[in-house]
């Protein structure tokens, strides 16, 4: 079901739908609605960590698919923070406003049937001269039923808060939800050659992939005892044919940080590395030799000049 509240151009002044067709599409959403589930869905592969911890993307990272008639260049942005005022949130909604700016198509993903004041507070930042597509993501959560009761009311009130193109619901987990969402954004992409080679997934490297997969295994094993105010810092990567050897720190705030993720007789970080050295080698189609070490340095998230440092915005 898709529902547009602004009919596209008529077809006399609608560029040919046979031409290719290449450009931006920024997600964007409050934190922990799916926007990393769903960038890697239409990828069709793992670029972009998910865990059920919020606010888990820091860095704005780009994911390509590219078909016969178009290219599609997806910008996964961090959530928008509301909540604290701390130098890494800060540096968290450059990543999104600025990314806003510069695109040709923005995703505002929002939960199936759910709308609250962080939702509200994002939406206040979409564009007003760049066409936006509401995604009502998580619709697998809501019953047969409760699709009818809730979705109707649901965007019909959305539809009269933002001026959206469509109103997509779907499910980032459903196949056939995704390949009828590129069929939504193709039109909207404007004419113009591929700006990636055909078998590129993303313009980030090797080395950053391999600390976003540490960072989301770090989240997974200490579930909600650890702040997310921890990263991964890759201090040597090296690549010897299909071997990568991969030396990393995790870097945390506090002592009582380090024991949880070292956890009873190291049994939590040998967890962790394991299924993060597991994740390296199915992505970079290679065998991964993985060490990792834990680094306590207070007050790391609330220092500009640091967080430039270990690479945020």
């Amino acid at each position: 079901m898709t529902e547009s509240n602004d009919p596209r151009q008529d077809a006399a002044d609608t560029p040919s739908a046979a031409a290719f067709r290449c450009g931006t599409v920024a997600i964007v959403g409050r934190p922990n609605v799916g926007k990393s589930t769903l960038v890697n869905a239409l990828v069709g592969q793992k670029i972009s960590i998910t865990s059920r911890k919020a606010q888990t993307t820091r860095h704005r990272i780009v994911g390509i698919q590219t078909t016969d008639d178009a290219q599609y260049v997806f910008v996964d942005t961090p959530g928008f923070q509301t909540r604290h005022a701390s130098a890494l949130n800060r540096s968290l909604n450059r990543a999104v406003t600025s990314t806003l700016s510069s695109v040709d198509l923005v995703l505002f993903v929002v939960e199936a049937g759910y709308f609250g004041a962080d939702d509200e507070k994002v939406l206040s930042l979409l564009p007003r001269n760049t066409p936006v597509l509401m995604i009502a993501n998580k619709l697998d959560r809501l019953s047969g039923d409760q699709r009818i009761e809730v979705m109707m009311p649901f965007l019909e009130k959305m539809g009269q808060l933002f001026p959206f193109r469509e109103v997509v619901p779907m499910s980032a987990k459903t196949h056939d939800h995704i390949e009828r969402l590129f069929a939504v954004i193709r039109p909207y992409l404007p004419e113009g050659e591929p700006m990636y080679d055909a078998d590129a997934m993303t313009d980030r490297s090797e080395r950053f992939l391999a600390s976003e997969i540490i960072r989301e295994k770090v989240f997974r094993w200490t579930g909600d005892e650890l702040p997310y105010t921890s990263t991964v810092i890759i201090d040597k990567f090296e690549t010897e044919g299909r071997l990568r050897r991969v030396f990393a720190t995790i870097l945390v705030e506090r002592d009582s940080h380090k024991a949880m993720i070292i956890g009873n007789k190291g049994s939590k970080l040998k967890q962790i590395s394991t299924e993060a050295r597991i994740d390296m080698e199915k992505l970079f189609d290679g065998k991964v030799y993985l060490e990792m070490w834990i680094k306590v340095k207070s007050g790391w998230a609330d220092n500009e000049a640091g967080l430039r440092a270990y690479g945020y915005e």
